[in-house]
């Protein structure tokens, strides 16, 4: 080692990356090759024992370009999530600070903090950032991070909230008792008539506001200050400070011989009322924006009510009541009638009527009896049951659906990425204007009364606020309002991008269709019976997923001939599906799996044919024993309520639709004439819808890949967005950004249509945002806006950004499951 790298393992610390999928001596070389000459990295040394990797760097980003790197050479880099409420941020400017103390940690590969719901995400490398030192950060930045029992960020800062809000609103009482005799007699003058108080009880009525009411505005400017960056409390800090200092002073170099009137030129102007209003104002602005904020995550929090506290159990032949966190898998967990129940899993005993609304939208109760699937959430009727637990706590149905939407909520859309560079060097832009306008105006005119007026003014009129609200503030409502419909955005970007979709790609089965085919027809050669040949593909289809293969099994089951599963079962995409039954190698799917496998379906030819003119799916049976087709199976799969109205909205919003399926040209030209969709592709293996997509994308469309199948993955991945149906594989819907809780397909237009609508209130959002800071500062700037005024409006353009967000409540959906308000009655 070269006596500079030793000197630098002696003064810098070394850091460690946990690797996943090493498997031998040559991917410890693989991987220190991969960061041996990177900047900012040096002496790393691989520990294929421990999987991880250690080097010399003091630097976060340094650690960031490593993970980026390994992941790059082919390897995993595991990371885990650290949640928590934070208390004292005020403006856009405190996240984006936050944001980047976070991110300044060694460990932290991403950090997104959440103005609205008043929390962070911290994603770190698995093991290598502890609580503690993200507790230590969030202080160092000038905030509080406040950390739940559970693993709910929301819970632990609930009742901060509460406590802040009751503060400020008795400061705000105080305020306004004491802020009233000072601003009354000023609605006299203009009528000749001078009552203004004298300035000694002018000063006794301001100070309290000032230092008392007021004190939240130096405690986080002087945060700010201390974490070297700015923020609104600052500015309102200085600009009433000065306003008050210069009355302090007018009234000690006078006395209260004139000093009393606001109006007397010998006595020199007072502006305890300015310094006193503005901070009423402002606190008044911050209540109703509070309460507003609290409407934005309403979303969340009636999910988060769905869940109970507390759950009966049965253990050894006991009921005993535990907290839900205790509840484990294979728990016999006890639902009375009229209760929630609290987790998923499989009934035992017990007959019931089951609301399920929360997941399929379905408005009637389902029955349910032994061996039926119960979801978390569900309103147990009017039946004892008996449940054993198959998903508690995080693996929950319902816990999935809220952290689709908590992540949502707390991600960045692109959008937001300006409007942080921006509030970053908003404060101290700011600060420089209201010096230059002190300063010009002190120069010009010798009125240096007016001129800090006037800079008062620049300070309190500017707000950081609003740009910072702007875009999480739609976000959370936005999603929230998706989350009541069932439907789910992964994150932020996803959101944002939907609005743009020009073209939606549709497969076929499970999205258009039921997604639940029965067999139809079932055609013998030879002497084979239908028994025999049904027996024979159920063999191959035990354990599928796949909706033809549920087909056959209960087609099997319904004649009473259900066999034991094929051996060496292997499932061929596009294609269909092989196997070893009696002995034999057996061989079920289309005609391509037919040719590859040398089976000879000719004596099937023409039924196949009209059987598929008439819209049937057909699948051929054949084996190694004869080169001829064992026999023919016809699938009818029908057309979903809904789907013809699907296309049709989105042809309404200008949207062209495009349907691939792997089914054969009859069955998918009888889907989509009947439905509408001109644009059709079939008989495509998963490889020809990727291809497809991408030669979409070619054309400058911004595509929806829609499906729900394992099959439908890549295709949904190389989509601008892909939408899943719940429905489906869970390989589907985490590779999509949107996923639809319910079979209705015309959840794909509400869901474009949302994004639409959120993103123009992002829009307008920015545009008022900023107009308020690009005509308000100059005004105030050039003399036209007196503080109080400017305090007025300050206020008034934070809680009208998050007004403007709330109006996205009006909005209504195209599909019944909106329509209906079930959604709504259960978790408003």
């Amino acid at each position: 080692m070269s006596p500079t790298a030793a000197n630098q393992n002696l003064t810098s610390p070394r850091s460690s990356i946990p690797i996943e999928g090493m498997s031998c001596a040559s991917c410890v070389g693989r991987i220190e090759r991969a960061l041996k000459d990177m900047p900012g990295i040096s002496d790393p040394q691989v520990n294929i024992a421990t999987e991880a990797v250690t080097f010399v760097s003091d630097a976060a980003e340094s650690l960031r370009t490593a993970a980026h790197s390994i992941r790059g050479a082919g390897y995993g880099v595991p990371t885990e999530v650290i949640s928590f409420g934070v208390t004292g941020m005020t403006c856009g400017s405190c996240s984006a600070r936050l944001e980047k103390a976070l991110m300044g940690l060694p460990g932290v590969e991403r950090a997104t903090v959440n103005l609205v719901s008043a929390s962070a995400t911290v994603h770190v490398f698995k093991g290598t950032v502890q609580p503690q030192v993200v507790s230590q950060a969030v202080s160092n930045a000038g905030f509080r991070a406040v950390f739940a029992e559970s693993t709910r960020p929301e819970d632990g800062v609930v009742e901060s909230k509460k406590e802040a809000g009751d503060q400020e609103l008795r400061n705000l009482v105080i305020a306004s008792v004491l802020t009233l005799p000072l601003v009354l007699p000023m609605l006299f003058l203009p009528f000749g008539l001078d009552w203004m108080l004298n300035g000694w009880i002018q000063l006794a009525l301001a100070t309290p506001v000032q230092f008392y009411c007021g004190l939240r505005f130096y405690r986080a400017g002087y945060r700010a200050l201390r974490a070297r960056a700015g923020n609104m409390d600052l500015l309102i800090a200085i600009g009433t400070s000065a306003a008050f200092a210069l009355s302090v002073f007018n009234l000690l170099r006078h006395g209260g011989v004139a000093a009393h009137s606001v109006a007397a030129q010998s006595g020199g102007h007072l502006y305890f009322e300015s310094a006193a209003v503005i901070i009423t104002l402002i606190l008044l602005g911050k209540h109703l924006e509070g309460r507003a904020k609290l409407q934005t995550t309403a979303a969340i929090r009636a999910l988060q009510a769905l869940k109970p506290d507390r759950v009966r159990v049965q253990r050894g032949g006991v009921s005993i009541e535990v907290p839900i966190a205790q509840v484990e898998i294979n728990d016999l967990v006890i639902v009375h009638p009229g209760e929630r129940i609290a987790v998923d899993g499989l009934v035992e005993s017990g007959f019931s009527q089951v609301d399920e609304s929360l997941v399929t939208g379905e408005s009637l109760p389902i029955t349910k009896s032994p061996g039926d699937k119960v979801t978390g959430g569900s309103i147990n009727a009017d039946g004892l049951l008996k449940v054993v637990a198959t998903g508690v706590g995080n693996e929950s149905t319902l816990e999935r659906i809220i952290r689709l939407v908590e992540d949502a909520q707390a991600g960045k859309a692109p959008v937001q990425r300006l409007v942080d560079k921006v509030s970053a060097i908003f404060v101290p832009v700011v600060l420089l204007i209201a010096l230059l306008t002190v300063l010009a105006w002190a120069i010009s005119t010798g009125d240096w009364e007016q001129a800090i007026v006037n800079g008062v003014a620049v300070l309190v009129i500017a707000c950081p606020c609003a740009l910072g609200l702007a875009t999480p503030a739609s976000i959370l409502v936005g999603t929230g309002i998706g989350a009541r419909l069932g439907i789910l955005v992964k994150d932020a970007e996803a959101l944002e991008v939907t609005h743009s979709v020009t073209t939606v790609v549709f497969d076929k089965t499970g999205t258009l269709t039921s997604g639940k085919p029965l067999v139809a027809f079932v055609k013998c050669a030879g002497q084979m019976t239908e028994a025999e040949v049904t027996a024979a593909a159920a063999s191959l289809q035990m354990g599928n997923s796949h909706p033809l293969a549920a087909a056959i099994v209960a087609r099997a089951q319904e004649a009473g001939t259900l066999p034991a599963m094929a051996q060496s079962v292997r499932v061929l995409p596009g294609r269909g599906v092989e196997g070893l039954v009696g002995g034999e190698f057996v061989f079920l799917g289309n005609r391509k799996l037919m040719d590859e496998k040398g089976v000879d379906v000719a004596s099937f030819n023409a039924l196949a044919g009209e059987l598929e003119q008439t819209g049937h799916t057909v699948s051929f049976l054949g084996g190694t024993s004869s080169s001829d087709a064992w026999a023919i199976f016809a699938f009818s799969d029908p057309i979903k309520h809904g789907s013809k109205q699907t296309v049709a909205e989105l042809q309404r919003l200008g949207i062209t639709s495009v349907m691939l399926s792997g089914d054969n040209w009859g069955s998918a030209r009888r889907v989509a004439q009947e439905i509408g969709i001109k644009d059709v592709c079939a008989e495509v293996l998963p490889q020809d819808k990727l291809r497809k997509i991408e030669e979409i994308r070619s054309r400058g469309e911004v595509v929806a890949m829609v499906g729900d199948g394992i099959n439908d993955a890549p295709a949904l991945a190389a989509a601008h967005v892909g939408f899943a149906m719940a429905s489906g594989t869970d390989i589907a819907m985490h590779t999509s950004g949107v996923t639809l809780m319910h079979g209705n397909p015309l959840l794909i237009p509400d869901a474009i249509d949302l994004s639409r609508r959120t993103y123009s209130k992002i829009r307008q959002n920015l545009f008022w945002a900023f107009v308020y800071n690009v005509v308000g500062i100059p005004l105030a700037a050039m003399g036209y806006l007196s503080p109080v005024f400017a305090g007025f409006a300050m206020a008034a353009s934070s809680l009208s950004v998050i007004s403007n967000s709330l109006l996205l409540r009006r909005w209504r959906p195209a599909s019944p499951v909106g329509q209906s308000g079930n959604q709504k009655k259960r978790i408003n």
